[in-house]
């Protein structure tokens, strides 16, 4: 008897699983994003009947600021560890999207995922630059940071080739526009995950 019971819910349990992975993907993207900044973005992202998605994540770029002198040169310590002790501008985002999903073909190997969405970020940029010698250990300047907050509008179609159920490739273009600044690129990438039927 303990057999059959056994027996009937991994059954039960076996048919729940092929009815969700039927209608619903859940899987995570992480991509390399190249544009008027360089950085990376990070989703988790669900697919509802291979027509509508949600993506939450986080996307982190960096650039040369935009306000550094052109007399400007870097000691030792910046040429040794460049993105810990170099000045950038820096832009974070918290995003939230929502989409919509064309398969390009019927196996569902190549389809374009339109989203748009919304986020916080945190712009940081240096300012109040201070001459202060001849660079060795540290670069020629000093400056100050000066950080705002702001809501950004995101624009992210994104072409998905899930080669697999579980993996899979991406290739991205990216607007995300606030009052502060504005990224625009290209991100390319992978999914990891619940893809597809």
């Amino acid at each position: 008897m303990k057999k059959c019971i056994t027996i009937l819910a991994f059954l039960c349990m076996a048919q729940g699983i092929a009815q969700f992975d039927k209608n619903h993907a859940i899987y995570s993207s992480g991509e390399i994003a190249f544009g008027n900044y360089f950085g990376i973005d990070a989703n988790l992202n669900y697919v509802w009947h291979e027509k509508f998605s949600i993506k939450a994540g986080f996307s982190w770029y960096i650039r040369k600021p935009k306000s550094q002198p052109e007399a400007y040169e870097s000691g030792i310590f910046e040429a040794i560890f460049p993105f810990l002790v170099s000045p950038t501008d820096r832009l974070e985002t918290y995003q939230v999207s929502v989409g919509r999903v064309y398969k390009l073909n019927p196996k569902g190997s190549i389809r374009v995922n339109l989203s748009l969405g919304v986020g916080y970020s945190e712009f940081r940029e240096p300012f109040n630059w201070q001459v202060q010698g001849e660079p060795f250990i540290a670069s020629n300047y000093s400056w100050e940071y000066r950080d705002a907050y702001a809501v950004s509008l995101i624009i992210n179609p994104k072409l998905e080739f899930p080669i697999s159920r579980f993996y899979g490739f991406t290739l991205s273009p990216v607007l995300q526009i606030n009052k502060e600044t504005f990224y625009i690129g290209i991100g390319i990438g992978q999914m990891v995950g619940l893809l597809r039927k």
